[in-house]
């Protein structure tokens, strides 16, 4: 089960140097030109999670394998994209793609840097892409309203659904608010993902700062934090720079440098995190002398369906799932403490996972 975060962004704003420091990788070019991203890079980063070691530690785990989270770099986008203007329309395309927006602004001043609209403002600079997709999106939405008419007088419902849906992301759109505004119930989500809609995505935003102001953000990031609150969105405060710098340091040298900076952790963890949540995902994990492992499921998931993530007969063949929370492994030193003390529970098929489950399934052949 894969889910994908797109780094978007204005050219020039961090982009790609972010991403290489997510990646520790080199695979994105990062220059000082518009579209120096040309297609988008795909890298898979680990989410940083002190659990996954201690479980493994009581466990007597060989192996360790963290739950993975992959990143996007998107291709800068520029006023008029929704026309096509700049790479605009495989900018578009390639955020239908992905399951979440990681939108980093320019939160520093620097002259050698160029901005494409000549000045530094990373509320104006959101502005600018939200308004893009907003265009594209009501551009859609009124294709397919149109296309849905004759299906819709004929009495399809599936149809009449579809419609009733796009008019409540047009309404949205048309006073200036993204799809994601929109109230949708629970019978109609899956229709409602169906649709695509690329301001129905949620948005992380991200404040790349100048190094001094890794730690506490600056007169630039607390605009965009007063912006996201209003929208009801996260903010993380980064300088890609010493970000880039990090990731080329050994875990020894990594701590020694955040501490000088007055750091307690990367601000790439924290945007790993950050990303985890936005999309609604959880961890349980598996632990043995062989290896623990962290899975990830959207929250709400039932045991059989976490069960099918690591094997699909797993989920058909269910049984039960033998379940530890995190703070009873770790109380009663593992799994069979956990059962001489009577905290293993056994879960049926209505059981929702949660976050930190240690979980054991068992299934039929």
């Amino acid at each position: 089960m894969g889910f994908r975060c797109g780094i978007v962004g204005l050219p020039n704003v961090g982009k790609s140097t972010l991403f290489n420091a997510l990646t520790r990788t080199a695979a994105a070019q990062a220059a000082n030109f518009p579209f120096c991203t040309i297609e988008p890079n795909v890298g898979e980063v680990a989410v940083p999670d002190p659990r996954l070691e201690e479980i493994a530690r009581i466990a007597g785990s060989r192996e360790i394998i963290p739950a993975r989270l992959s990143f996007v770099d998107i291709a800068g986008l520029v006023r008029g994209a929704s026309k096509g203007e700049g790479l605009g329309n495989q900018f578009l395309a390639n955020i239908r793609e992905v399951d979440a927006i990681v939108h980093v602004l320019r939160c520093f001043e620097d002259d050698d840097i160029t901005h494409v609209e000549g000045r530094v403002d990373p509320v104006a600079d959101a502005e600018t892409v939200n308004t893009e997709l907003m265009l594209a999106d009501l551009e859609s939405v009124e294709r397919r309203l149109a296309n849905l008419a004759r299906k819709v007088r004929g009495g399809d419902a599936e149809a009449a659904r579809q419609a009733r849906l796009l008019e409540a992301a047009r309404a949205a759109l048309e006073a200036g608010r993204p799809a994601r505004a929109v109230t949708v119930e629970e019978e109609d989500r899956r229709a409602w993902r169906q649709l695509q809609l690329l301001t129905a995505k949620p948005v992380l935003y991200v404040c790349n700062v100048e190094e001094t102001a890794a730690a506490s953000g600056n007169r630039h990031s607390a605009r965009v934090a007063e912006m996201a609150a209003a929208e009801g969105a996260e903010v993380v405060v980064i300088s890609a720079g010493i970000e880039a710098e990090i990731a080329q340091l050994s875990a020894e040298e990594r701590a020694e440098f955040l501490a000088e900076l007055g750091l307690r952790e990367a601000g790439l963890d924290r945007l790993i995190r950050a990303g985890y949540r936005l999309l609604g995902l959880i961890t349980f994990f598996t632990a043995g002398p062989k290896e623990t492992r962290a899975w990830t499921v959207p929250r709400g998931t039932l045991a059989p369906q976490a069960a099918g993530v690591i094997h699909g007969d797993f989920e058909k063949a269910f049984i039960r799932a033998e379940t530890i929370a995190y703070d009873d492994y770790v109380a009663c030193g593992g799994e069979a403490g956990a059962r001489a003390a009577g905290r293993l529970r056994p879960e049926g098929r209505t059981y929702a996972v949660q976050d930190g489950d240690v979980m054991h399934f068992l299934h039929g052949r």
